[in-house]
């Protein structure tokens, strides 16, 4: 784990600094595209240059009186996730060299009576953990694989960085390919133009649908389902206790809460709850063909 980490910030050190060299590059753009806003909006509202400039001036001014709150922010979440980091692996050291201890723990706390529920809801959470963090690593990378394929495909300039970040923030859900889409919209436009811009965005859309209705439920998929509102809800409310860290750490804990719910009787409603509509078994058809060929619906 530490070596393919350092492997990671290496990387993208490297990917960062060439990336800075084009920052001259991306100013021009960004100038052109300026003048071009400018010109559009006095002749479509009859709005003068020296108004938009007197506009943004002001804007720029109580921007800037807010700026040290929006560095001090950014410092404070990119210490928050190193240190996130470096407790991972430090957890994961001592959570795997105890874990006959812990496991003893959980078992000895409770009842005699209820000694059994207990080892099957540590073995059930073993599974699914395995099973979720394995789906989840292969749909990284078959996410990274598809991205950095097709946007070197179109000749896009740090495919393979774009798709990194694409497979890595891909783990957040609903969110993190939003935050994707938007750094390679804004590093595509700086090195290669308005056009291959929209090229990105329908590649991340047809991306996302791929992963969605094939390989979430394919790869990630387990016998936990928790459904939309709840992980969106854990999704808000990781963030605000933890951070990014947080965000990516929510649904193995709703995962986990699911399998108590699902097994403790007054906490059952709150597993149905947080699981997704249960829809009864349709029927399935029957073609009877001749006395001996019949054809019947998969599952």
């Amino acid at each position: 784990m530490i070596a393919v980490i350092g492997g990671i910030i290496y990387f993208f050190g490297n990917q960062l600094s060439d990336l800075w060299a084009d920052w001259p590059l991306l100013k021009q753009k960004a100038n052109v595209s300026f003048h071009e806003l400018q010109h559009w909006i006095s002749t479509t509202f009859h709005v003068n240059t020296e108004k938009q400039l007197a506009y943004l001036n002001d804007s720029t001014e109580k921007a800037l009186a807010t700026s040290a709150t929006i560095v001090a922010t950014t410092l404070a979440t990119l210490s928050s996730t190193l240190l996130f980091l470096g407790f991972t692996l430090l957890f994961t050291f001592f959570i795997l060299n105890y874990r006959r201890v812990l496991f003893t723990f959980l078992t000895s706390v409770f009842k005699e009576e209820h000694k059994e529920k207990v080892t099957e809801i540590v073995s059930q959470i073993q599974y699914i953990i395995k099973k979720y963090i394995i789906g989840l690593f292969l749909q990284m990378l078959i996410v990274t694989v598809l991205m950095i394929a097709i946007l070197s495909l179109l000749g896009v300039k740090y495919a393979v960085l774009l798709g990194l970040v694409a497979g890595i923030f891909n783990v957040v859900p609903y969110l993190g390919i939003f935050f994707a889409l938007l750094v390679s919209c804004l590093i595509t436009f700086a090195t290669a133009g308005a056009g291959k811009v929209l090229l990105v965005l329908i590649t991340f859309i047809g991306i996302h649908a791929i992963d969605g209705n094939i390989l979430m439920p394919l790869v990630v998929g387990s016998k936990v389902k928790i459904n939309a509102l709840f992980a969106f809800l854990g999704i808000i409310i990781g963030e605000m206790i933890w951070g990014i860290s947080g965000m990516f750490l929510c649904i193995p804990y709703l995962a986990m809460l699911k399998i108590i719910f699902d097994r403790v009787d007054n906490l059952k409603p709150w597993g149905i709850l947080m699981g997704e509509e249960y829809k009864p078994q349709k029927k399935k058809r029957v073609y009877q063909i001749t006395k001996k060929i019949k054809l019947e619906e998969k599952d």
